[in-house]
């Protein structure tokens, strides 16, 4: 099923319940690393756009209750429905908008902690998961 093409300019929201991630709390933008693919005049994302540099990073984060800053680190997992399954763009399949897919907060190796009287005490639940989803301004471009 065609849906609309993602492109520079575009961006992903993820949504990491529990979890209080300053970088990526707001919609953060795509750059579509497509060479010859364009979509309303911007270069089209690739199966591997969907994660921003500003993203790759170790990200600073808190809970409600560990108000003491750690790291973790944040993955993407991509549905069927959010690339392309005949359209191909230099050998890649084309990031579709499609619904919501799956993201992961990993903070195991540097967790936020709770500040208690005998010491900090760490997120008891460092690896949490979320949602992501892509948000486009294309109305006219589609692939399937």
């Amino acid at each position: 099923m065609a849906d609309f093409i993602i492109r520079t300019g575009d961006t992903v929201l993820v949504t990491i319940p529990g979890a209080i991630i300053p970088t990526a709390t707001a919609p953060v933008p795509l750059r579509g690393s497509a060479l010859k693919g364009k979509a309303v005049k911007s270069a089209v994302c690739l199966e591997g756009d969907e994660l921003p540099a500003q993203l790759k990073v170790p990200l600073l984060y808190t809970t409600p209750l560990c108000t003491i800053p750690g790291t973790g680190t944040l993955s993407l997992t991509l549905t069927p429905v959010n690339k392309s399954a005949k359209v191909k763009c230099e050998g890649k399949a084309v990031l579709l908008k499609g619904g919501t897919f799956t993201a992961k907060f990993d903070a195991s190796s540097n967790p936020a902690k709770q500040p208690s009287p005998t010491g900090p005490i760490p997120d008891p639940m460092p690896v949490k998961n979320g949602t992501a989803a892509f948000v486009t301004t294309n109305g006219v471009c589609k692939a399937g």
